[in-house]
Parts: C-alpha cells; sequence; structure tokens
C-alpha cells in the first residue's frame, strides 16, 4: 500500500516564494492538483486537466509542477 500525502492547513508564503504543485491521485483514483503549501488546488476529470491547471497556475515556470508516484490527498 501507497503511502498518503496530504497537504492540510495553508502557510504564510515565506518572502514571496512563488507557487508549486503536486499532481497526482487521491486514494480514490481521483486526479488532484495541490499548492505544496495549501494555498490553492483541486479535483479534476483527468491528468491533464489538473495538470493544465497546475501549469496555468505557476505561470509555465519550469519545475514548478511535480507528478506524484504515491497518493496524494487534497484536504479542504
Amino acid at each position: 500500500m501507497s503511502p498518503i500525502i496530504q497537504v492540510t492547513a495553508p502557510v504564510i508564503d515565506p518572502a514571496g516564494e512563488s507557487a508549486r504543485f503536486i499532481v497526482g491521485q487521491d486514494p480514490e483514483g481521483h486526479w488532484v492538483a495541490i499548492e505544496i503549501h495549501g494555498r490553492a488546488g483541486g479535483l479534476f476529470k483527468n491528468r491533464e486537466a489538473a495538470f493544465d491547471y497546475a501549469v496555468g497556475e505557476t505561470g509555465h515556470r519550469p519545475d514548478a509542477v511535480q507528478l506524484s508516484a504515491e497518493r496524494i490527498a487534497l484536504q479542504l
């Protein structure tokens, strides 16, 4: 069984750090995109939609979006 990565409460943005996202599937198999500090994220129809959202939110910066091999949980 894979461990689950949980992103919960938002954290204050230290020194204007830019948004970074993790894209993966939650324990139920839904595709999610989660900002690493918990400031943004959502559930998506498929991997492409989640990835496109994350890329758009990060201003198309290289290496700002990571695809997770582990299950991740979006906490609201």
